[in-house]
């Protein structure tokens, strides 16, 4: 097939595999943004789910709808060491920013650039944003994270409520965060809801978001939904890969569809990656068959072996690699924390540490209590082909 039409390609201009599917949290999140503009509660949303499940894209899409909607917004990914107190004083800074360009606010504005200014000052980390104004003394620089943040919420979204607009931000692998400042954004939401102002969230994180965010405050069940973002089914997955072959002129052979399917699991970002390499192999013109398809394989693991896998794997301690191959052969998972500890002849508490090392950098989870498993789709079969160690 031409390498050039290949719809597969990220950006290419076809529908997204990972938005197949997502049409309910899509319409939900419009709606939500609706009735927050207009002074209404209505939940937002925290995704959770594994890696590669299509998260990302989602956030990507909430932006553009709310952009259409005449929101200001800024996207905020978290780092491993948790912070966000400062990223999102800077990325507070340039909605105001892009406020006073396109709207002209002047003065309006001042007082909300001087209160976030003192917010800023007063963060551990004590960041000094490049804000011309004095700082404005009182609603958000107490020290009190949880107290200063809703106070900074409160002040912004009063500048937005009186100006017809809104303001949104998107914090992509929220479960990084630490819980004191997990539960300031949740109060300092909470606070912007009470009074109706046009400040919402929305994220996406890990599967055990969910119970991190009720762990820091019981009440963020009132303020988010937590949508589960997982693999396709065969019908979806089947549109994701017809679709933007179709679009091309191209037909694929249900054998092909099959295979796909099989291989995949139904993944979004692996039905994007084989399709891609499906395409480069497929000899056309207008056909991908079963046998198109099993000439990519090799060459669509090799790529997630190099790039999605490894990039995950190679900052592992040896003391970890040997935990997660060993999870790897007791697989798939979820498995006992027990069962790894029996197998590698150590205790639960040795090996606590590495559990907790590997929890804590976002290499695995645990879904329950007593059991851990991989965050990333098919990487125990990475762990079995590529890991020192590790045999299958």
């Amino acid at each position: 097939m031409d390498p050039v039409r290949n719809p597969y390609t990220p950006g290419a201009g076809s529908r997204p595999q990972a938005l197949v599917g997502r049409d309910a949290e899509i319409d939900a999140m419009d709606v939500t943004l609706q009735r927050v503009l207009a002074g209404r509660n209505e939940q937002s949303q925290l995704l959770t789910g594994l890696r590669g499940v299509g998260k990302t894209v989602l956030l990507n899409e909430f932006e553009e709808l709310a952009e259409g909607r005449g929101y200001f917004h800024e996207h905020i990914e978290v780092s491993e060491d948790g912070a966000l107190a400062s990223a999102l004083a800077s990325a507070l800074r340039r909605v105001l920013l892009e406020m006073d360009a396109k709207r002209r606010l002047g003065g309006a504005l001042r007082r909300a650039f001087g209160v976030l200014k003192a917010f800023a000052l007063r963060l551990p980390d004590g960041i000094e944003l490049h804000i011309d104004v004095d700082a404005v003394a009182g609603p958000a620089d107490s020290g009190d994270l949880e107290a200063d943040l809703a106070g900074l919420f409160v002040e912004l979204g009063k500048v937005a409520r009186e100006h017809r607009t809104g303001i949104m931000l998107t914090i992509d692998e929220l479960h990084y965060v630490d819980r004191p400042t997990l539960t300031a954004l949740i109060v300092g939401l909470h606070r912007a809801a009470q009074l109706r102002l046009p400040v919402t969230v929305a994220g996406a994180g890990l599967p055990n978001l969910a119970a991190l965010t009720g762990e820091a405050k019981t009440y963020a069940e009132r303020l988010f939904t937590f949508p589960v973002i997982d693999s396709l089914t065969d019908a979806q997955a089947e549109e994701a890969l017809r679709a933007p072959a179709r679009d091309e002129g191209v037909e694929w052979d249900p054998a092909a569809i099959a295979l796909a399917q099989e291989v995949t699991r139904n993944y979004p970002y692996f039905l994007q990656e084989f399709g891609k390499r499906t395409w480069i192999v497929a000899d056309g013109p207008d056909r991908i068959t079963g046998d198109d398809f099993r000439r990519a394989v090799p060459l669509s693991i090799a790529a997630l072996d190099d790039g999605f896998f490894r990039v995950r794997a190679t900052s592992s301690t040896k003391a970890e690699r040997l935990y997660m191959g060993t999870m790897a052969r007791l697989g798939p998972g979820p498995v006992r924390t027990a069962d790894v500890a029996a197998a590698l002849g150590r205790t639960l508490a040795a090996l606590s540490p590495t559990r907790d090392s590997l929890i804590k950098r976002a290499l695995c989870y645990a879904p329950d209590r007593g059991e851990i498993d991989f965050t990333v789709p098919l990487f125990g079969e990475y762990m079995k082909r590529w890991m020192p160690g590790v045999r299958g």
